[in-house]
């Protein structure tokens, strides 16, 4: 067998393999062998089937077959030992003519393999990137404690309807005729709950203003949420494509007024946000354990931006870098081929310039001898799963049950490539602090998610 390989511009490969008919002669008769002794041909004993026979019935597959297997396994050999970089799979050459293997071997096979372009980043204590801090300040613990109460809050009984309370109203609802009279085979739900101040039109919503248990309103709900038949359509009990049969009055009879009560910020709501084992006695601890939850939370943020900016310096200085474009094009379409040329043409260009990033960061991991894990992959399960439960207010999950969920997500193997992402990124990060020098900005959480969003 031989094997040439041409990169003359450094990015687009042409491999040849050209393969004798030693290189196949033994796998085939071997196989053919296996074959022989387990075929089932009418006339004939298992096992006497005659060479001919099967030759002429299975050889041409084999011989394809063990091919195909010599080619895979010598040009992946091939790549791995010259330390080609390559990009995606090899793709049969747009130069490669029909091989016929009813001919005697040789046989020319070649390959377009697309080449990562050649670039060097070094990074050290002369670089100096940006490194946002977010202030946890008064208000920001204020905003947490609000969180807290409202997540822990309850509904009590009140007299008069308070839009500003966040009330809640429970009634009747009764479909009226052009008269003003309960319409006869209309609509009537009982025990329909309503928040007024959700009402979109203002001169429905203040129908409401000061009304009281018992108090019979009458308003017009397809008026009161215009462009949206999904709000009155759950309102009314009816499908959504029954509601323009229904855009008269209601009239909408109170029988409860239930008003939003934050819980207190004491020792029942310490315990139920963080646990006994806690063990916070007064609302300063309280507050210190927040602010200390929210110093390592915001820590992920500022990492997280830290990353973006690192990437953007990179790119910034290893500069427009040369890809195979026809190649991986080539290739992009071969594995979207339900999406077509337009989906590449659409996409190429971002590709390229996460493939750019992806490259940088192979680099960077490589000189800084880092290397992703499966406790790295499982750590970023279970920040994810630690991060979903924070969403609900729930800040004190058990370790048990914290590892048991990002075992499941683990389980998805759609999952997999965004956790190994997420880890490199966190090493990443760590390692690049060490390096270079950081011109650290404290800032507030607006200030820091306005900078994210600019980016």
């Amino acid at each position: 067998m031989k094997i040439s390989f041409e990169n003359p511009d450094k990015v687009n490969g042409l491999m040849t393999i050209t393969v004798e008919e030693a290189d196949y002669k033994d796998e085939v008769e071997k196989t053919l062998k296996d074959y022989r002794k387990r075929a089932n041909v009418p006339g004939f004993r298992q096992g006497q089937v005659p060479m001919g026979l099967i030759k002429r019935q299975y050889g041409p597959q084999v011989k394809m077959d063990a091919i195909n297997k010599i080619l895979g396994e010598n040009l992946q050999k091939y790549i791995a030992d010259n330390k080609i970089q390559m990009l995606g799979q090899p793709m049969g050459s747009e130069s490669q003519e029909a091989v016929d293997l009813e001919k005697p071997a040789p046989y020319e096979f070649k390959f377009d393999i697309a080449v990562a372009p050649e670039f060097k980043i070094e990074l050290n204590g002369k670089n100096k990137i940006d490194y946002y801090e977010i202030a946890v300040d008064d208000k920001l613990i204020d905003q947490q404690v609000e969180m807290f109460q409202s997540r822990a809050g309850r509904y009590d009984k009140a007299e008069s309807f308070d839009p500003e309370q966040r009330d809640m109203l429970k009634g009747d609802l009764r479909e009226l005729d052009e008269n003003g009279n309960t319409l006869e085979g209309g609509i009537t739900v009982e025990g329909a709950s309503l928040m007024p101040q959700y009402i979109k039109v203002e001169d429905q919503k203040k129908l409401f203003d000061g009304a009281k248990t018992g108090d019979i309103i009458t308003f017009n709900p397809t008026a009161a949420y215009p462009d949206n038949d999904i709000e009155v359509s759950s309102l009314l009990k009816i499908k959504k494509e029954e509601v323009a049969e229904h855009k008269g009055n209601f009239s909408y009879q109170i029988t409860e007024i239930s008003r939003f009560v934050k819980a207190e910020n004491n020792a029942e709501l310490w315990k139920g946000v963080y646990g006994e084992d806690a063990d916070i006695k007064d609302e300063a601890a309280f507050r210190k354990t927040i602010a200390d939850g929210l110093t390592a939370q915001l820590k992920g943020d500022s990492d997280y931006k830290f990353v973006q900016d690192l990437r953007a310096y990179c790119e910034k200085k290893v500069g427009e870098l040369t890809f195979p474009d026809a190649i991986l094009k080539r290739i992009m379409l071969a594995n979207n081929q339900d999406k077509g040329e337009e989906f590449v043409e659409k996409n190429y260009t971002q590709s390229i310039k996460e493939l750019t990033w992806h490259l940088i960061k192979e680099q960077l991991a490589k000189d800084n001898n880092i290397k992703v894990e499966d406790d790295d992959v499982r750590e970023s399960a279970r920040q994810m799963a630690r991060a979903q439960f924070a969403q609900y207010g729930m800040t004190n999950i058990p370790e048990d049950y914290l590892n048991g969920y990002a075992d499941e997500m683990l389980k998805k193997r759609e999952n997999i490539d965004s956790f190994v992402e997420a880890a490199l990124d966190r090493k990443i990060a760590a390692a690049i602090k060490e390096v270079v020098k950081l011109n650290v900005k404290t800032v507030s959480l607006e200030e820091f998610n306005k900078l994210v969003s600019e980016q």
